[in-house]
């Protein structure tokens, strides 16, 4: 782990508050939740207002609000982690869902993501990515969306795949 999560494992560790503030966060628009401030700025060194501070404070409280005691072990991206509900759940409204987060624009982003972390509560998420991705949101391209994307339906396609594969027979 490097960067913003690594920052708030190690403050996680330091201060069991922390959490809390964090998830309480989630009901502000991003960085307007003062009690958080400092969990965050220290990361931040010196970026005032922006996207990028925004992105910041989001991931936080959604990192806050899906921890869970115990969740060691490997991570998934997002678009891993909704194929990964999907197929578990077996519901459809899984991608819709994810549809909907991908035509997110600033303004909804997020809320969408909120209820898609919420929804993922067993998922384990990989944030640094998360973060790492979200701070290219907006780009013309859609790199991020079109990433996303074909992680969600190459994870699908696969494990669709694995199951259609006949198993052989043993015989003796």
């Amino acid at each position: 782990m490097s960067g913003l999560i690594a920052w708030l494992e190690q403050l996680n560790e330091q201060d069991s508050r922390a959490k809390s503030v964090l998830r309480r966060s989630l009901a502000f628009d991003p960085g307007q939740h003062i009690p958080a401030f400092p969990y965050v700025e220290p990361f931040l060194k010196g970026t005032e207002e922006g996207w990028r501070r925004q992105m910041h404070y989001l991931v936080a409280g959604l990192w806050a609000a899906h921890q869970r005691e115990g969740s060691a072990g490997p991570t998934l991206s997002l678009a891993r982690a909704c194929a990964a509900h999907q197929l578990k759940s077996g519901s459809a409204s899984t991608e819709r869902r994810f549809i909907n987060l991908l035509d997110a624009d600033r303004e909804q982003l997020s809320h969408r993501l909120r209820q898609m972390v919420a929804l993922l509560g067993e998922q384990p998420i990989d944030f640094q990515m998360l973060l790492n991705d979200l701070l290219h949101w907006s780009r013309d391209d859609k790199r991020v969306q079109n990433s996303w994307a074909r992680d969600f339906y190459r994870t699908l396609n696969l494990s669709s795949k694995n199951q259609a594969e006949p198993t052989p027979e043993v015989t003796q």
